[in-house]
């Protein structure tokens, strides 16, 4: 953890807390401690200071600053123990992808408050203009087999509702095999990029995007029936720091399930939020399609599509139209 996270750490931990117990804490001068304030400050952090009782929080900036959600999600086990933050790039997956190739160690999270060339799905654009979503990557290096990869796309999905029932008063849907929906419309989505051999995955990158602060212009005027934002759902914005520690702070706690082969737990949360489930769905994956009734998924996260013959299809990636 930098000095900086530290700092913010314990601001956050106390109203007032003194120059001379963060210098005796963090192992640093009085001096050094009031410099960093000040370099916190330029950054757009409210800190006032008292001679007599020391420092406290009173503001943050509307910004993703890698120490701040660092000192936002305290100890993990995997997801978030390293945290980078861009102003603009590509894709934040396109920065993990060079990354993953160099050998960086999992858990690794690239945000970005803007992207060039967000992708979503099946080659889909993901608009995703500046400072108003939270647009990051997960590097994930899972001892799975490739087939089971479905696991950690629902582990995701399952991580996010969550993350948003705890930040913010709404009750996200999840739409197989990575959307949530809020009122049907879509919020936020997982995209699954697997590297691997035939019997075992080398990495997994998740990546992640949530509409959280877009206002109706910022979306494209094909979207506007089928997607939303947070702000618009709860006609205020939201804190985007505080959700995305959360989100963290989850994705950190499913994967830790997925891993430890406790992914029941999680298939069974996801199922009593899925939406698709005991509907009739069509399903495309390339030229097929698929008609049938989704009832379940199975133990690698699949699908399991009914058809109308009676046989029982596994579904594990495609383009998912619930039937009217």
């Amino acid at each position: 953890m930098t000095l900086d996270a530290a700092i913010l750490g314990a601001l956050r931990a106390a109203p007032w807390v003194s120059g001379a117990e963060l210098s005796s804490r963090l192992g640093v001068t009085r001096a050094a401690i009031w410099a960093r304030i000040e370099e916190l400050r330029s950054l757009g952090y409210e800190v006032e200071a008292s001679p007599h009782s020391g420092y406290r929080l009173l503001g943050c900036p509307d910004r993703l600053h890698a120490d701040d959600l660092t000192s936002r999600i305290g100890a993990v086990r995997v997801v978030g123990r390293d945290i980078r933050v861009f102003q603009e790039t590509s894709s934040t997956s396109d920065i993990l992808e060079k990354l993953a190739r160099d050998g960086v160690r999992e858990g690794l999270v690239v945000f970005a408050e803007s992207q060039t060339r967000g992708r979503g799905r099946l080659g889909r654009q993901w608009v995703s203009p500046p400072g108003r979503g939270i647009w990051f990557s997960v590097l994930l290096r899972p001892v799975l087999r490739p087939q089971a990869a479905t696991r950690l796309t629902v582990a995701a999905a399952t991580a996010l509702a969550r993350a948003l029932r705890r930040e913010v008063p709404l009750r996200p849907e999840i739409k197989w095999p990575n959307d949530l929906m809020i009122h049907g419309r879509k919020v936020a989505g997982v995209l699954t990029e697997l590297s691997g051999e035939l019997d075992s995955v080398r990495h997994v990158i998740l990546g992640i995007g949530i509409n959280a602060n877009l206002d109706r212009d910022d979306l494209p005027s094909a979207l506007h029936t089928t997607a939303t934002s947070l702000k618009l759902e709860l006609g205020r914005s939201i804190d985007r720091a505080s959700l995305a520690a959360a989100i963290l702070q989850e994705l950190d706690a499913a994967y830790a399930c997925v891993t430890d082969d406790r992914f029941a737990i999680l298939a069974d949360e996801w199922s009593s939020q899925c939406t698709t489930l005991g509907r009739d769905v069509s399903v495309l994956s390339g030229n097929r399609r698929l008609v049938g009734r989704a009832e379940s998924l199975d133990s690698e996260g699949a699908l399991l599509v009914r058809t109308q013959f009676g046989r029982l299809e596994r579904v594990v990636g495609g383009d998912v139209t619930l039937e009217k």
